[in-house]
């Protein structure tokens, strides 16, 4: 079943309208954003295509929520529970996987603006004997260029049963960063960006180390309370998403194989680089906020757009992924992705206009690839059709 519903806040109060219903190398210099003028309006016809080709590709259930200068356009297909049926709304919460990745960076950036830490002094002046190389700093680590390894590619070599081996287990920071020091560096610090779930296994050590609280409490004071968000929670090490919430559902390598409900973990195998829990609602809020200047100083949010190429029409910041599309427009925000999990949050460079993104499923990249159709019709609204020449 698909919905989409558009509301318009408007002084009297608010109206609902209904929508149609139907079934790589980092170079020294940094990579530029092109520039554009005002967006093209979200196209919702375009969204429900994506959603619903999503859904044929494998993915349960699918949904993207646009907030563009108070205007909330919200669509959703499938379901977020394949053993009762139920249909998957904007009201489910799910993991959000490496989107965690931008609290983390907040929340140092504010340490940063509080003369607590400097992004370009070593790690190991925090976290004293903690990396093999004290070239390494704060900044190599947000922007992936430290060369730490990332554990997690032994970890998950075999899909479901790497998963299933650490499903319940509970980890320490330190015995992830082990995990990563058993292998070689896969670049000098400051070289080219090689993503590493290890590098954000460091910021929440950073985090901790710095605050005197768990990452829980940091996110909690820094962001959630502040910001109002009501479906977002880092509940490490339980294993279960409060209240209303998606189920998710991990496809095993192995074709024409039952998918596997990951619904329930610790993700202690990723903690500050990939374990909250939130909603459409919350992730579009937050990003809002961030880009709005309303988390950071202004010159801490400059420090996280300090883009270096990370492959394709992407570049990467501090904690933060910039995304050019076909239209010219960049888009500022993370993917996600987690077992059972995908989600895309993005948003414009002023923060007025945000997309939450997710499907129910992983380790599939034909939906994966698909949902990144969210972002074109939600910034670049419908595609342009071009006369052939004469």
């Amino acid at each position: 079943m698909l919905s989409a519903t558009l509301r318009r806040a408007t002084t009297a109060g608010t109206v609902l309208l209904s929508l149609l219903a139907v079934p790589a190398h980092a170079a020294s210099r940094e990579s530029a954003p092109p520039t554009v003028g005002e967006l093209p309006e979200p196209d919702p016809t375009g969204l429900r295509r994506v959603l619903s080709r999503a859904l044929t590709q494998g993915a349960p259930g699918a949904m993207a929520r646009v907030d563009d200068h108070g205007t909330v356009l919200q669509t959703a297909d499938g379901v977020a529970d394949r053993t009762t049926g139920r249909p998957l709304t904007h009201a489910d919460r799910f993991r959000i996987g490496s989107v965690t990745k931008t609290f983390s960076a907040v929340v140092l950036l504010q340490l940063a603006d509080e003369g607590k830490l400097n992004l370009d002094f070593p790690v190991n002046r925090y976290l004293p004997g903690l990396l093999p190389d004290d070239r390494i700093t704060v900044r190599h680590v947000l922007s992936h260029r430290s060369g730490l390894y990332d554990y997690t590619n032994d970890m998950f070599a075999r899909t479901v049963p790497g998963f299933e081996a650490v499903r319940g287990r509970v980890f320490t920071y330190r015995e992830l960063v082990d995990r990563s020091l058993r292998r070689p560096r896969t670049t000098g610090p400051g070289g080219a960006y090689s993503y590493s779930n290890t590098n954000f296994v460091v910021a929440g050590m950073l985090i901790e180390k710095l605050t005197g609280h768990s990452v829980r409490t940091a996110y909690q004071e820094r962001i959630i309370t502040p910001l109002q968000l009501r479906d977002t929670f880092y509940v490490h090490p339980g294993m279960r998403i409060p209240g209303r919430h998606a189920r998710g559902y991990l496809t095993p390598d192995e074709a024409d194989t039952a998918l596997v409900d990951a619904t329930e973990q610790t993700v202690s195998w990723a903690q500050s680089a990939g374990a909250l829990i939130s909603s459409t609602r919350d992730l579009n809020t937050f990003l809002a906020a961030l880009l709005g200047g309303r988390l950071t100083s202004a010159e801490q949010l400059a420090q996280m757009q300090r883009w270096v190429p990370s492959g394709g029409s992407q570049a990467y910041g501090l904690g933060l992924r910039r995304r050019d599309l076909s239209c010219g427009v960049s888009v500022y925000g993370h993917t996600g992705a987690v077992q059972g999990y995908y989600t895309y949050a993005f948003a414009s460079k002023d923060g007025r206009r945000s997309l939450a993104a997710l499907a129910n499923t992983s380790n599939n990249g034909k939906v994966l690839n698909t949902m990144l159709g969210t972002l074109e019709s939600a910034f670049c609204g419908k595609p342009v059709k071009v006369r052939p020449a004469a």
